[in-house]
């Protein structure tokens, strides 16, 4: 059999993907924000057969998940100015 693709789409349009992938890579869903929480089913994933020979199977809910939040950048090079009562410090 030849290998499959892993099609996935969004819940509200089944006929295009919004992403390709293998099942041993996977694919990516791109484009959230950070911590959006998707919910189960609100996308579906298929196998395609590249080939032509079988056609798409069922599709089935994707389990839902929540977008990691993103960290702000630490910051670097700071430096310090003593003041009278404390000091400024600030990245240079």
């Amino acid at each position: 059999m030849a290998d499959l693709k892993l099609n996935v789409y969004k819940k509200d349009d089944l006929t295009k993907p919004i992403a390709t992938g293998s099942d041993l890579e996977g694919t990516a869903i791109t484009g959230l924000s950070s911590g959006d929480v998707v919910a189960d089913g609100d996308y579906k994933a298929s196998h395609v057969d590249p080939d032509g020979k079988l056609d798409e199977s069922d599709k089935v809910d994707v389990p839902g998940f929540t977008v990691i939040k993103s960290k702000a950048v630490a910051p670097t090079k700071l430096t310090v100015t003593p003041t009278a009562d404390g000091a400024v410090i600030k990245p240079s």
